[in-house]
């Protein structure tokens, strides 16, 4: 991603697509809830693969039944587009834990 951060007003924008999600100074972050430890780590491990493949690696605080994820483009000091792709993915993603 080469460019400049997105403004606050777009950022805000791309938000209301993702109403689980809240800004904070530069960043998208939203906590996701899970019954045990192994379903934590489960989704974990499947996001990992995600944003490998995005090449777009997110900051994760793993807690026993909780993973808060966190967003941010670091090569333009603040959110790109990417981060809302991302985050869109990381919900897909939580959505479809139990469909297996």
């Amino acid at each position: 991603v080469t460019g400049s951060a997105m403004t606050a007003q777009e950022a805000t924008q791309q938000l209301q697509l993702l109403p689980s999600w809240s800004l904070g100074d530069g960043y998208v972050e939203r906590r996701f809830a899970f019954a045990n430890y192994f379903e934590t780590l489960a989704f974990v491990n499947a996001l990992a693969y995600v944003v490998h493949h995005e090449d777009h690696h997110p900051v994760l605080t793993v807690e026993f039944n909780r993973c808060t994820v966190r967003f941010n483009t670091h090569s333009v000091h603040g959110l790109s587009v990417n981060d809302f792709i991302c985050a869109a993915k990381t919900d897909a993603l939580f959505e479809q834990r139990f469909s297996v």
